[in-house]
């Protein structure tokens, strides 16, 4: 018995935070490049300039974070059965590699000029204002888009945030390279241009693997896993749970579970449980968008495989076949089949009037039971009279 839950539906609020924060980010960035190149090309810093590139970069992200949300607020289609989150997992991938890209080339050019004395320049000192402010502009947008990531549980957001970030302390470096190249010491504009590139690479890394790991279908930290756990326990009718999978999409995260329950419980209690536990899960964990429920009468990780045991028809076949000659059994009026540890449990109903006496009763039990020895798919017959 399963059951799975639909994906919620888009978050439209997430989506508008998304855009706004981008379209944020955007314009401050877009400033801040045309700025910082302008001016680096003037006072002849080669570190501002860089960092000028760094921060069109940035801009290209927005517009990547820009399209990635309006792809990933779409709900769940014939294509895309499970949504679209993963969108939000291919832009911050996409992030994380242009980020290297810029790093390697930035860092190509730094180290050819390094080698290359002549090619050096002495920034002016209007290059320190500017990347000052540089500093103060990226820093405040760093902690207005984090804070929005976190409110909306965006990675991709949050990687966009970091991008930021990244452009705020490769502005310090160029303070110190740009003042330190002011003061007499020509290689430091060039070396702290190196620099630089390597952080923007490193945080591209940062940004870029996780990303891989959701594409090949990572699942949540252990605490979130814990959390799951101890959720879905609560459930009243939960004996156990096993085979717990989780994967993240996006922001989001779906989760699979089998559940263990009481092995005669009617088909239609087993649902409510598991459809309980679809619900507290959506309810009390953050991330989890998307549930399937499978409700097990045993654990499938340590009983014996039923697979193979004869479906309703063949069963009752060979039932009538073991029981054929016993007085009374055409009178039964119903029978329920437990599929448990590698067997069929037989549960037969009869008419009170069937036998008068516990005597009767039993001996008709034990008569069953002795037929259907022989057939090693069934297990215990339970008689019932009423």
């Amino acid at each position: 018995m399963s059951g799975m839950a639909e994906t919620r539906a888009p978050d439209s609020e997430r989506y508008r935070e998304t855009r706004r924060v981008t379209l944020v980010g955007a314009v401050v960035n877009l400033l801040l490049a045309a700025i910082k190149i302008l001016f680096g090309w003037i006072t002849h810093s080669q570190a501002l300039v860089a960092d000028g590139v760094h921060s069109l970069s940035d801009l290209l992200s927005d517009g990547l974070v820009w399209f990635a949300s309006s792809q990933a607020v779409q709900g769940p289609d014939s294509e895309h059965p499970y949504g679209h989150g993963r969108f939000e997992t291919l832009a911050t991938l996409g992030l994380g590699v242009l980020l290297i890209l810029v790093g390697l080339g930035i860092g190509w050019d730094a180290v050819s000029r390094l080698f290359n004395p002549e090619e050096l320049m002495v920034p002016g000192a209007l290059a320190l204002v500017v990347a000052a402010i540089s500093i103060l502009a990226k820093e405040w947008l760093y902690h207005y888009t984090v804070r929005v990531a976190n409110r909306i549980r965006s990675e991709m957001v949050r990687a966009n945030a970091w991008h930021h970030r990244s452009d705020a302390v490769s502005s310090i470096v160029v303070l110190v390279g740009v003042g330190g190249t002011i003061a007499g010491l020509p290689y430091l504009d060039a070396l702290a241009a190196a620099v630089v590139a390597l952080m923007i690479a490193h945080v591209g890394w940062e940004i870029g693997w996780p990303a891989v790991q959701e594409l090949a279908d990572s699942g949540l930290a252990e605490a979130r896993l814990e959390k799951i756990r101890q959720t879905i326990l609560s459930v009243s009718g939960v004996k156990a749970i096993h085979m717990l999978r989780t994967r993240k999409m996006g922001g989001r995260a779906s989760v699979d579970v089998h559940v263990l329950v009481d092995p005669r419980l009617s088909v239609s209690e087993g649902h409510i449980i598991s459809q309980t536990v679809m619900d507290r899960l959506q309810e009390q964990v953050e991330e989890v968008d998307d549930v399937t429920v499978h409700i097990d009468p045993e654990d499938d990780e340590v009983a014996s495989p039923t697979a193979g045991l004869p479906l309703r028809g063949e069963a009752e076949r060979l039932l009538e076949e073991c029981w054929h000659g016993i007085k009374g059994v055409d009178r039964r009026q119903r029978l329920m089949l437990h599929y448990l540890d590698g067997r069929v449990d037989v549960d037969v109903y009869f008419p009170l009037s069937l036998c008068s006496d516990s005597a009767g009763a039993n001996a008709l039990t034990r008569l069953l039971q002795e037929r259907i020895d022989r057939c090693p798919e069934f297990g215990k017959v339970r008689a019932y009279f009423g």
